[in-house]
């Protein structure tokens, strides 16, 4: 398997029991897959330890670093401010709630020669039943919105090449992001791959994803990324 140079990040929101253990899983996959590669924690407003924890393991290991936020921006502009920070070719994020395993990007990884997007698709996801319809009526409408073939768009486990980023300008601020990226990058040219991955129980730590204020912003932000795509 080809080693790349990679950025691996982190959007972390009031995750001070998690946020350790999942760099620590980084700190020791990543040496096995690149000679070149830097962990970036995006601290989204945490009213938490999420932050103090964070600038610890960064002064610990010089390959950390951290972007903090002031105040919670919401998902998107946490993944926005990673994908800023990251310098090297390949970016990889995952969450910060530790519901995957890292060690896992070397399914991944072997595919990026051949497509420019891979995401990991969720096996046995385990998150409540909700949560789980909420995510498959979002992606089938979605999926029929911007002509995707992508059968789970938010999955927190995608590499990417970097370049994609000096080519499309985002703009959603919440759980949109996701299928922002995939549209604009598929009307771009860019290929896209799934993988099926492990996904595995938080142990710690509240999800947001579900509350309805993301939910009414999510929708807020579609229906604006559908109208920019209509005057294509």
């Amino acid at each position: 398997m080809k080693k790349y140079p990679i950025s691996i990040f982190f959007p972390c929101y009031n995750e001070e029991d998690n946020v350790e253990r999942v760099v620590q899983e980084a700190l020791a996959v990543a040496p096995k897959i690149s000679d070149d590669f830097e962990i970036i924690i995006v601290n989204d407003g945490s009213r938490d330890r999420t932050g103090e924890i964070a600038d610890r393991l960064a002064g610990e290991h010089p390959e950390v670093r951290v972007v903090h936020h002031a105040k919670n921006k919401g998902y998107g502009a946490a993944l926005q401010s990673g994908f800023k920070s990251a310098t090297k070719e390949l970016v990889f994020y995952t969450d910060g709630d530790g519901q995957f395993k890292i060690e896992e990007i070397t399914k991944l990884l072997p595919l990026i020669e051949k497509y420019d997007i891979v995401s990991g698709c969720r096996v046995n996801r385990r998150d409540p039943f909700i949560r789980k319809l909420n995510a498959f009526l979002w992606g089938t409408l979605v999926n029929m919105l911007f002509k995707l073939k992508v059968s789970d768009v938010d999955s927190a486990f995608k590499l990417y090449r970097r370049k994609i980023f000096d080519e499309i300008t985002l703009e959603s601020q919440g759980a949109l992001i996701d299928t922002e990226i995939l549209a604009k990058a598929k009307a771009r040219g860019y290929t896209i791959t799934e993988v099926g991955v492990n996904h595995y129980p938080r142990l710690a730590g509240e999800q947001t994803g579900a509350k309805l204020s993301v939910i009414i912003k999510a929708f807020r932000e579609l229906f604006k990324l559908r109208k920019s795509f209509s005057k294509v």
